[in-house]
This record gives structure tokens, C-alpha cells and sequence, in this order.
């Protein structure tokens, strides 16, 4: 994999497109879960990925790190360019992508195991020193070393759920990756929780590209830069799988869209 530029700090809106997906079609087996999306993400911003149940966002994140070729059966055509380079072109090892792109689940999954070796784990398998002071500049770095400094050998499950999900962004950023994906991070938490992964969420831009999916409108105007529309498609012939409407800055998404249905979803006439 190529390497990323070096980063700078605070250039959210100025960065070069870590992503250049073009054409991209998915598919499960012989059924078709996206159709011809071409977006373009830049570095240091966070882009929000939005639209109803079943229209392909989710389908979409994984295709970013490649996490669906963990699913038999799935193919896809199109390229996904990251810092220049197609991840699935035939010499790119799917499991560096993965180190590269990190991933934070719907569900807080810690492994089974200390909050110390949640972190541990993927930096030494990663071939990182898990010092004393690697682990507490991550912990830091999520906004949970305060909470669990005196805690660090007990078990992650022991935590609240908002904590289990930042010690799972802490176990992804651990790693030291260019890219985070969210999938929906917040929709099992509660408010007070949500509202600490969303500050978490602007301070790490700083440093990382975030891609996120959320079906909470509110939360995608209050930390996104760019959002993305994904609406369904192909109803009428039968057929069910997802489209990208239209993409660009967030405000301008949500104050003044372009398509009809961007504007219906945003508003809650439909989805």
C-alpha cells in the first residue's frame, strides 16, 4: 500500500481525497447492494454517510477497507482508490488495508480481555511496542484515560457501554491508521454518551479522516463536513439495492439540496 502524505494538523476542507471511488458497483451473490457510486472523501474530514434502511450505506463503509470480502459470495466492480492506489487491484494484501483503515462497530465489541490488552493486542500483533506510556497516549487520545487509569487490568466488559465504544476507538486509532469508519457508533448509547463520541469525533479529525453512517439527521449536521445521500433504488423493476443521490459540504446538503429525495429524507417525508 502506498504510503499516506505527511498529516497537518487542523486542515479539514484543505487536504487532498484520501478516496477516489469511481463506478462502484457490490454485490451479495447474484443480488445487487449498490450501483454505479463514485464519491470522492479528503483527508482530515469527517463525511457522513445517510439515507433509509437498506439503501447500501453500510454495504458501502466495508467496501472501504475491504471488510466485505469476509463474507463468501460477495464481488464488486469499480475501482476504490486510496491515496492513489486501488485497494482491490490483485497485489494489495487485504489485511494491510485493514491495518491502515480502521473500523468502529455499531455494537461496542471489546475482546475479552483487559483494557490494557484490548490495546496491546493490535499493536504488538501489529508489530508496535504496547508500552506503558503507548497505551496511556491512546487512552488519552479517545478521551477515557481519566476514567480508566486506575482500571487499566480489569475487564473491558466492566465498562459502560459509551466507554466500551471509545475504548473500541482507541483499540482502532492504537494501531495508528490513516482512515476510521463508524458504523452507526452511537445509535446504542445514550445521549450523554452519543455526545461524547461526537466531541471524540471532532478532535480526532484533526489527525484522521472519518467516515461515518448514521441514519440520526441531527448528528450528521453537528459533526460532519461533507455528508453523502444513499437513497434505494430499482423498486419498480423488481429489484432492490442502493444509489448515491447526491454528495457535498454538509450545510449545503441539509439547508439547500439538490435532488427532490435528498430534500424528503432530510425533511421526513420519507425513509
Amino acid at each position: 500500500m502506498p504510503q499516506a502524505a505527511q498529516r497537518v494538523p487542523g486542515t479539514s476542507g484543505n487536504g487532498p481525497d484520501v478516496y477516489d471511488i469511481r463506478d462502484l458497483n457490490f454485490f451479495y451473490g447474484k443480488n445487487q447492494a449498490l450501483s454505479d457510486t463514485s464519491l470522492s472523501i479528503k483527508e482530515n474530514e469527517i463525511t457522513a454517510l445517510i439515507g433509509p434502511s437498506g439503501c447500501g450505506k453500510s454495504t458501502f463503509l466495508r467496501c472501504l477497507n475491504r471488510m466485505n470480502d469476509l463474507i463468501p459470495g460477495t464481488r464488486h466492480e469499480g475501482q476504490v482508490h486510496f491515496h492513489g492506489q486501488d485497494i482491490y487491484a490483485s497485489n494489495i494484501d487485504p489485511v494491510d488495508v485493514r491495518r491502515r483503515i480502521g473500523m468502529v462497530f455499531q455494537k461496542p465489541n471489546p475482546f475479552p480481555k483487559s483494557i490494557r490488552d484490548n490495546l496491546a493486542f493490535g499493536m504488538k500483533v501489529n508489530g508496535m511496542k504496547a508500552t506503558d506510556e503507548a497505551i496511556e497516549r491512546v487512552l488519552r487520545r479517545s478521551a477515557l484515560w481519566d476514567e480508566v487509569k486506575d482500571k487499566l487490568d480489569q475487564d473491558a466488559f466492566a465498562l459502560s457501554g459509551g466507554q466500551q465504544q471509545r475504548l473500541c476507538i482507541a483499540r482502532a486509532i492504537a494501531v495508528e491508521p490513516d482512515v476510521i469508519l463508524m458504523d452507526e457508533p452511537c445509535s446504542a448509547l445514550d445521549p450523554i454518551s452519543t455526545l461524547a463520541i461526537e466531541e471524540l469525533m471532532r478532535e480526532l479529525r484533526e489527525t484522521y479522516t472519518i467516515v461515518i453512517v448514521t441514519h440520526n439527521m441531527q448528528q450528521a449536521a453537528r459533526v460532519s463536513d461533507k455528508t453523502a445521500f444513499f437513497t434505494v433504488a430499482g423498486m419498480d423493476q423488481g429489484d432492490r439495492y442502493g444509489v448515491l443521490v447526491e454528495s457535498g459540504d454538509t450545510q449545503q446538503l441539509f439547508q439547500a439540496p439538490e435532488d427532490e429525495r435528498t430534500s424528503d429524507y432530510i425533511t421526513g417525508r420519507f425513509g
